[in-house]
């Protein structure tokens, strides 16, 4: 007798839940789940006062007063160069944990997700609503652990609007990163990359005296 392809279907889904439970212990347990020691590299109390002053001194301050908010946030840690502008409603989870090189623009409503270290070039452009995300969790554990590892955008690079940077991602200098799309891999210098995953599809436009001075 043949077995049609939505038979196989719900067969196979039988067979995953009944292998489920027979499991002896959870695929993810939540209760279980522990920050490893010194993850966030701050007391509970310094990071909820970050939080508090993002909320208000930095989330409520006019979009003019960027030396305002460069001074707050190097006042909780982060590397901030000169001329760098970032936007009021601008989200850092970790701003200790953030290096932003000179004359780099950080959009509205971009997301640094700095669980682990993000560092952005000088003369780099992250446009708003962007996610930098250097954070994920062990899908392997129940205990579902926390990983973090860093993301670089490098010097002169363009992340454009509503771009997703997956953890230990490198975007590498002058690369330009089209609107919405997600990127799993590094990007190489002097490319234009777009899509879900983002593949490159050109090589960015530049003279070949400013390709030299590429590292």
């Amino acid at each position: 007798m043949a077995i049609y392809p939505t038979k196989l279907l719900m067969l196979s889904e039988t067979l995953i839940l009944v292998t489920l439970s027979k499991l002896k212990s959870p695929i993810q347990d939540l209760g279980s789940f522990r920050l490893p020691t010194n993850f966030r590299e701050r007391s509970d109390g310094y990071v909820q006062l970050w939080w508090l002053v993002q909320s208000t001194l930095f989330g409520m301050s006019p979009q003019f007063l960027y030396g305002w908010r460069r001074f707050l946030l190097r006042l909780f840690g982060a590397s901030i160069g000169t001329a760098v502008l970032i936007r009021p409603s601008v989200r850092i989870t970790f701003p200790w944990k953030v290096c932003i090189g000179n004359n780099s623009w950080i959009g509205d409503d971009v997301v640094l997700y700095s669980l682990g270290a993000i560092t952005i070039g000088s003369n780099a452009v992250i446009s708003q609503k962007s996610y930098l995300c250097t954070g994920s969790h062990d899908i392997g554990s129940p205990h579902f652990d926390i990983q973090a590892q860093t993301i670089t955008v490098q010097d002169e690079a363009w992340v454009a609007t509503d771009v997703f940077i997956a953890p230990g991602v490198t975007i590498g200098q002058g690369a330009v990163v089209g609107a919405r799309s997600s990127v799993f891999k590094d990007i190489p210098p002097l490319v234009v990359a777009v899509g879900n995953p983002a593949v490159v599809v050109r090589a960015r436009g530049v003279s070949q005296e400013q390709r030299s001075c590429i590292s």
